[in-house]
């Protein structure tokens, strides 16, 4: 599979970079390009690659900015001759970026590009760190192994010590789980361990409500709605009578969801401001929405269409993890640039196309789950009458149309709503998706490949 790259450059700006390329063949070293630098964070303990935010669609007739170095610290662009007579000339690695995307699907993206034919993907297996062959993404650094350990240890004490959340028989799934360096693979600007620490409580606790109440451990769609509600109250405090606010309090302590829900919420609100306490309830509020759809279709063993199947998908998937980034990364999106139908548009994508991924990858332990397990290669080849092979291959191609609209519409934002804050948080979302599918690739204790290439 050719390599997918870091982060490329959406197609639209291709116009506009050959013929920034051109000018800088005429202008004097040092000349300022145009366009918009996304802000760094405080503090960046590993390098990042450059985030498709950072792709920001350009009319054809204004400069483009690019960064000095590009993927692994490799310039990208270089100065030829010295003085006044020197031109600021692109190097292999801004060409590299400038291609575009590569992979499955992707020749639509481009204007104008000759494709060479294309050539099967030889075999692979989930051997340490294998993609899905044909997947787009992007690859990113290893994540931090001092900051890694550190989230680990504070995470399984937190687990075992604080809240519970899972007996001693479980220790292995936990540690398998390799959340420590889930959380800091997608959140490198993070500015301390404790920020990481409040994504990574809240993850835990959201995959404990999902086993224990859903799926792998006991859970069941028979009354899930009533546990969910009251679980999610212990994000969104029940307000009222003095009578019976005791009852309700002791409630969050009967099971390791609430606790961990409970715990873990406590732990986000001294970090967040109001406003981003509000948007993760209300993200978590959809996410629990999504958990009842699911469980209906499992009453009543029905088989979604692939549209109905997608839709649920929005509301089941990982939408609350990214809008977390800005509290993660120690500063505020403001409500109204969040509330922005084109930055809902973007967080809606994300959310979207890192939940086909995890179907994807998940595939063949939700095959050896009980029961029927929805997911979308399974919907696909029930639905249109499609081999296994054919599905899954099908449901990669989906995978990759969402995350080019969400690559294109990152870059139509960023062009249209310059505001730094926004763009960092665009970069943050970004950054987000990329390690979330690192995490996926990598863990093989959880996941291993279909036998279809």
């Amino acid at each position: 599979m050719p390599d997918p790259g870091f982060s490329p450059l959406q197609s639209s700006l291709a116009a506009a970079a050959a013929a920034a390329r051109a000018r800088a063949h005429t202008h004097a070293a040092g000349a300022e390009t145009g366009g918009v630098a996304l802000p760094g964070p405080p503090s960046a303990p590993v390098p990042v690659p450059v985030p498709v935010a950072a792709a920001v669609a350009v009319p054809v007739d204004a400069p483009v900015a690019v960064p000095d170095d590009g993927p692994g610290g490799e310039p990208i662009t270089r100065h030829v001759g010295e003085g006044a007579g020197a031109v600021r000339e692109s190097s292999p690695a801004l060409e590299r970026i400038l291609r575009g995307p590569s992979g499955l699907g992707t020749a639509s993206l481009h204007l104008a590009r000759r494709e060479e034919p294309p050539v099967s993907p030889a075999p692979e297996t989930a051997v340490e760190g294998n993609p899905i062959p044909g997947l787009y993404y992007h690859p990113v650094p290893e994540p931090d192994p001092v900051r890694v350990a550190e989230v680990s240890r504070r995470i399984k004490r937190w687990a075992v010590d604080e809240v519970e959340a899972y007996p001693p028989e479980w220790e292995d799934q936990f540690d398998g789980f390799s959340v420590g360096r889930y959380m800091v693979a997608c959140h490198p600007d993070a500015p301390t361990v404790e920020h990481v620490m409040a994504a990574t409580r809240l993850m835990v606790a959201e995959n404990v409500v999902d086993d224990l109440y859903c799926e792998d451990h006991g859970g069941s769609p028979v009354g899930l709605g009533g546990r969910l509600l009251l679980a999610h109250s212990a994000l969104d405090p029940v307000h009222t009578t003095k009578e019976y606010a005791p009852a309700w309090a002791e409630s969050l302590l009967s099971d390791a969801p609430r606790r961990s829900y409970r715990s873990a919420m406590d732990y986000f609100l001294q970090l967040a401001t109001p406003s981003q306490a509000d948007r993760f309830r209300h993200d978590m509020a959809r996410l629990h929405m999504g958990y009842l759809a699911e469980a209906a279709w499992a009453e009543t063993e029905y088989v979604p269409e692939v549209w109905e199947y997608l839709a649920m998908r929005q509301f089941n998937n990982f939408r609350p993890c990214p809008t977390l980034t800005d509290t993660v990364g120690g500063y505020e999106l403001p409500a109204d640039l969040h509330a922005l139908p084109a930055m809902q548009h973007v967080i809606a994508l994300a959310g979207n196309a890192t939940t086909v991924m995890n179907d994807l990858y998940s595939y063949t332990k939700e095959l050896d789950a009980r029961g029927k397990h929805l997911n979308l290669p399974v919907v696909i080849a029930e639905r249109e009458g499609l081999s296994d092979k054919e599905a899954y291959l099908k449901a990669v191609e989906v995978h990759n149309d969402l995350m080019h609209e969400f690559e294109a519409a990152v870059a139509e934002l960023s062009a249209s709503c310059p505001d730094p804050r926004l763009l960092r948080f665009l970069r943050g979302v970004a950054v987000w998706v990329d390690g979330n599918h690192y995490w996926h690739q990598t863990n093989t204790y959880r996941y291993s490949l279909p036998d279809f290439w």
